[in-house]
């Protein structure tokens, strides 16, 4: 069923603020040109309107780090069916199309280079594969049974990579709001993306495990990461948002930089900022920053939500020292703070070395 937002003010009694799907529909077209963050912080706006070889145009056209591209449709009242067909037969233009011809793409709607735009944004290079895999996203004020139930179809039986994310705008007096609810959970998309014909080879994901990267040095301790139940990176939102991956209930190993693994464990917490992380000590919530830590510079920034530190609460299963910490040949590591372990190798032989 499509899901239902509301907004209340309750500051003075109890509210509803009003919501108009047109006022909404505008403003989403305003909204996503200036920002795309907005829809996820892990995308490179490419352009919008981009004109397809069909004569037809694309609202919104995205890549990501891993040089997949999305491809953004905002429904602007069509019908269902309308609207589908357009995001499938954009996405079939989409596969088509070079590396070079998506650079150009971006040159052409910005008069700069990718390549710079890339750097800037992720803090790392264009890869050098790009558009192995896209992904289609329905961008809507309201999501009506008819579309959720032809997207759910298409996922599900047949593993296209297509989603619905809904907003709604929302006004009481000088404040505005916008609201975001995604119809089918962003990971699993991602993770049908990948699945194509280029990329069968590409070991799967089991949806639960992954990889965090935690550097033992004066910005984070692993005896405090140990000691208070967590993992954090900061200096740059390249650094931290990868840690917005980690859902509740999702198992890590952890491993430090050119040692090895060294805990595995479950997510009890969301990604937030080091001023606002609580932990348990002895039975009692306390903020992480009062407690005594190792680390000599891990409240730095605190109020810079760009490079201070972010932290995710772990319930850790089993851990080592540094010293001891796990590594042969074979051992999977990626330069992300958090990331999918897919290798079934490593899995194995850690879990092994852990005793699971």
């Amino acid at each position: 069923m499509p899901i239902e937002v509301g907004i209340w003010n309750v500051s003075n009694g109890v509210k509803r603020v009003n919501f108009t799907p047109i006022a909404s529909e505008k403003k989403l077209e305003e909204i996503l040109e200036k920002d795309i963050s907005i829809i996820s912080d892990d995308l490179l706006l490419v352009g919008r309107q981009i004109p397809t070889a069909y004569g037809k145009y694309i609202d919104l056209l995205a890549i990501d780090q891993e040089g997949n591209i999305v491809i953004m449709e905002l429904k602007k009242q069509r019908t269902p069916r309308d609207v589908v067909a357009q995001i499938i037969d954009y996405a079939s233009w989409i596969q088509s199309l070079s590396y070079d011809e998506i650079v150009q793409i971006y040159e052409d709607n910005n008069g700069a280079p990718l390549e710079e735009a890339f750097i800037a944004k992720f803090n790392t290079g264009l890869p050098e594969e790009i558009n192995k895999s896209h992904q289609m996203i329905i961008v809507s004020a309201e999501l009506d049974y008819e579309t959720e139930r032809i997207i759910q179809y298409l996922s599900t039986n047949y593993g296209v990579p297509v989603n619905a994310v809904f907003f709604r705008y929302f006004k009481e007096g000088p404040e505005e709001f916008i609201s975001r609810s995604w119809l089918i959970d962003p990971n699993v998309v991602e993770e049908k993306s990948s699945i194509s014909k280029q990329d069968n080879k590409k070991e799967k994901w089991n949806q639960q495990d992954f990889v965090v990267n935690f550097d033992d040095d004066q910005y984070r301790s692993w005896s405090d990461a140990v000691k208070y139940g967590f993992v954090s990176a900061g200096n740059g939102k390249w650094y931290s948002r990868t840690l917005d991956s980690l859902f509740v209930g999702a198992r890590v190993f952890c491993m430090i930089p050119k040692s090895g693994y060294v805990a595995v464990g479950k997510v009890t917490s969301s990604s937030v900022p080091l001023k606002d992380a609580e932990v348990e000590v002895d039975g009692v919530t306390m903020k992480l920053i009062d407690c005594d830590l190792q680390a000599s510079n891990m409240k730095h920034d605190l109020n810079d939500l760009d490079r201070c530190e972010y932290v995710v609460r772990i319930e850790w299963t089993k851990t080592v020292t540094k010293e001891d910490a796990f590594w042969i040949a074979g051992l999977r590591a990626n330069q992300n703070s958090a990331n999918k372990l897919r290798h079934q190798y490593t899995i194995e032989k850690v879990s092994e070395f852990f005793g699971l």
